[in-house]
């Protein structure tokens, strides 16, 4: 009965819990140039290959730090194939996430050892990969982000630095909760937050949450273990007790992590812990709490003021006072402007002799680029395919950011109006483009300035590009067009300079370009303006269409009449060869005929001898 009893309880609490009531959030892992599935130890987690996903070339992998996944593959980009290469994720819910992504090394000896390269996500540059990296076993070895994705999908860029081709071994998307790591007014959906730094103070090893048996909702965070802060400066404590009010939502923090801490000693009481930054940049400190010490029973006995760079920031900590309780955790939070290189965080004991800490994160704080506009992105890719654009400019992911790293040949500028980047000019000449250019070019309507020239483009000239209103210099000269040039190129009241030469286009030019046309060139098959030859009389659409259409029927009617002609020959000479084989006999009897009389003739007068003639 009391079992029972205490499974009903157990149970009731179970649903009332904040992880109860929801649903498992959303996890996609991925073993990066895996064929097949993979399950890891110990855990049996999944890992998805990655085919379809991305380009690059997948290969065997050396996992440089014992806290990577135990994959055997990864894949890495070419800088042959574009400085930029990208993971494009689809139908991936709209909600909060956890996005992380470990670095590998390619087993093979003539390759780069140590790739350095930069990393974004949905189009912002959240980390850039510093030498020596590989030979650490913390956060160096991946990189993590808190991500709003908004449109379904999430887009992962790598860019080429020069230092070696970007090689990643895995992905992993975990959801969080929508209010997860909110620290205050400025935080928001267009806020991402960059893992610099997370520690368990105390610890004996490096864990993730799922080794705590933490909630799935807290994103399998990794802990690295801290055992002191500096030689004789602190010691380290742990408990087994069990920690209240440590897993709620909505960071759904492990209970295990305040079940170890550091405290301060005699000898150097305050507690300080320093952390290497890039300068001029907001950090979001996370700090951890949980008064475990047995010497510390109750209210006012642990007192001590928090100073980030020297500056208080917590004044008079009551670690059980704040948290209600003994074993019990406390988190708090603050947001810093760092100018310098270094974060310092400084517990300073005010009642007491000691000060304690169980935890610390520290994060970046990133504001999300605004993407490009998505028809206009859309309008670059079919250009992509349509021209045959080389590999090597890539081409993948955003044109206009990370601003660090925009697309080559496009040029962008920023609406205020709408919060979006656009597109306002395309430099590809001399590209050895070989394609021809699609009409979707017209989707690109902030477009000033088109060079197009030298290369092998074929084809008419779409008359979309009239469309393009604020088109000020359009240059495809010395490519492969034919056909007439577009009367809509005359609506483009902006333009100045408009540059066609060493093409093979005929006809008439659009009486509203003027001379426009004639820039340092001549062409023998244009008519119609100043400097060019007459035109001869226009035929219209129908006309042509008649002409077209006669000339077709005439065509026909020559053939049938060739094969008619062909026919009735063949006949008479057929109706020839018969009745001379019917005639034959005939002949033959009259020649033996006329032979025998002759040779008669000719027996009587030789016995009668030579007529006298008086």
């Amino acid at each position: 009965m009391f079992a029972h009893l205490l499974l009903l309880l157990l149970s009731v609490a179970s649903a009332f819990s904040p992880s109860a009531s929801r649903n498992a959030p959303y996890v996609m892992r991925i073993s990066c140039g895996a064929r097949e599935n993979v399950h890891t130890l110990p855990t049996n987690t999944l890992w998805f290959k990655d085919f379809a996903y991305t380009g690059g070339v997948p290969a065997n992998a050396t996992t440089p730090s014992f806290i990577s996944p135990s994959l055997k593959t990864l894949r890495y980009f070419p800088l042959s194939e574009g400085p930029e290469n990208c993971y494009i994720i689809n139908r991936v819910p709209k909600r909060h996430y956890s996005v992380r992504v470990f670095f590998g090394l390619v087993k093979v000896p003539s390759f780069d050892s140590e790739p350095l390269f930069d990393v974004s996500v949905e189009g912002t540059q959240i980390y850039s990969l510093r030498s020596g990296w590989s030979n650490n076993d913390n956060e160096q070895v991946f990189v993590e982000a808190l991500v709003f994705l908004k449109d379904g999908s999430v887009s992962l860029c790598f860019h080429s630095t020069g230092h070696g081709d970007p090689a990643i071994l895995s992905i992993e998307i975990l959801q969080v909760d929508d209010k997860a790591y909110n620290f205050g007014p400025k935080w928001d959906q267009g806020i991402i937050l960059r893992t610099a730094k997370r520690v368990s103070c105390g610890a004996k090893k490096s864990k993730f949450d799922v080794d705590y048996s933490g909630d799935r909702w807290g994103g399998d965070r990794f802990w690295d273990s801290l055992h002191t802060f500096g030689q004789n400066s602190d010691h380290p404590l742990s408990v087994e007790n069990s920690i209240k009010q440590a897993s709620k939502s909505p960071n759904f923090y492990p209970e295990g992590l305040y079940q170890s801490a550091l405290v301060s000693t005699d000898s150097q009481p305050d507690l300080e812990y320093s952390l290497d930054v890039d300068p001029n940049r907001n950090y979001s400190i996370w700090l951890h709490f949980a008064e475990i010490d047995q010497s510390v029973t109750g209210v006012g006995q642990r007192i001590f003021n928090i100073l980030i760079n020297g500056d208080i920031e917590f004044r008079d900590v009551d670690i059980v006072k704040m948290s209600g309780g003994l074993f019990t955790a406390l988190v708090l939070n603050t947001t810093v402007a760092v100018n310098g290189r270094t974060l310092t965080i400084t517990m300073q004991p005010t009642k007491g002799n000691h000060a304690i800490i169980s935890a610390i994160e520290v994060f970046e704080v990133l504001l999300a680029e605004s993407k490009t506009l998505s028809d206009e992105v859309r309008a670059l890719q079919k250009l992509k395919s349509a021209l045959g654009l080389p590999v090597r400019l890539g081409w993948n992911g955003d044109p206009c950011v990370p601003q660090q790293h925009p697309w080559s040949g496009a040029d962008c500028l920023f609406d205020s109006s709408i919060r979006k980047w656009v597109i306002d000019g395309l430099g590809l000449d001399n590209q050895g483009l070989r394609g021809f250019l699609p009409t979707d070019i017209s989707q690109l309507h902030h477009l000033q300035s088109i060079n197009l020239s030298g290369n092998r483009i074929r084809g008419a000239i779409p008359p979309s590009l009239g469309s393009i209103a604020g088109l000020e210099i359009l240059d495809l000269s010395y490519n492969s067009f034919n056909g007439s040039i577009p009367e809509s190129l005359g609506q483009l009241t902006s333009l100045r300079k408009l540059s066609l030469n060493s093409n093979s286009l005929s006809g008439r030019v659009p009486s509203a370009l003027g001379g426009r046309l004639l820039h340092r060139a001549s062409f023998k098959c244009l008519c119609g303006i100043p400097g060019l030859r007459t035109c001869g009389p226009q035929l219209s659409v129908g006309a042509k269409i008649g002409i077209a259409l006669g000339a077709c029927v005439a065509l026909l009617l020559l053939v049938i009449c060739s094969i008619c002609w062909c026919k009735r020959r063949e006949n008479i000479l057929r109706a020839q060869r018969i009745a001379a084989a019917r005639e034959a006999p005939y002949a033959k009897a009259r020649t033996h005929f006329t032979r025998e009389v002759q040779m008669g003739r000719s027996r009587t007068a030789a016995e009668n001898g030579p007529s006298l003639l008086s």
